[in-house]
């Protein structure tokens, strides 16, 4: 008869191979948790110092704020819309006539 096959047979490696590649996978590992981390980093500097998405945020924003102000309070939203309307009209206003007056 033959010797059963299902037995386990002795790693060939010593124990220095085997703590090097066990290294070698930690290091491994390591670098693309790095990457990870460096690339999300970049992301979120990319979100931060991209000055038209965040006007274009802070334009959402701002328009989803006056719509729930609007509806709150209807009449103060038409006295705020008219108070900038007006704030704008003079300002102009008074550029042409600086201009004008040259």
């Amino acid at each position: 008869m033959t010797v059963a096959t299902n037995v386990p047979q002795p790693s060939k490696r010593t124990a220095a191979e085997r703590e090097r590649n066990l290294t070698r996978v930690q290091a491994r590992i390591a670098s693309q948790q790095a990457r990870a981390d460096f690339s999300a980093t970049l992301d979120a500097l990319e979100d931060k110092l991209n000055v038209p998405k965040q006007v274009g945020r802070r334009v959402e924003l701002a328009k989803r704020n006056f719509r729930r102000f609007a509806d709150e309070r209807p009449v103060a939203a038409i006295a705020a819309a008219v108070g900038v309307a007006a704030a704008v009209g003079v300002a102009v206003w008074l550029v042409v006539r600086a201009n004008l007056d040259r």
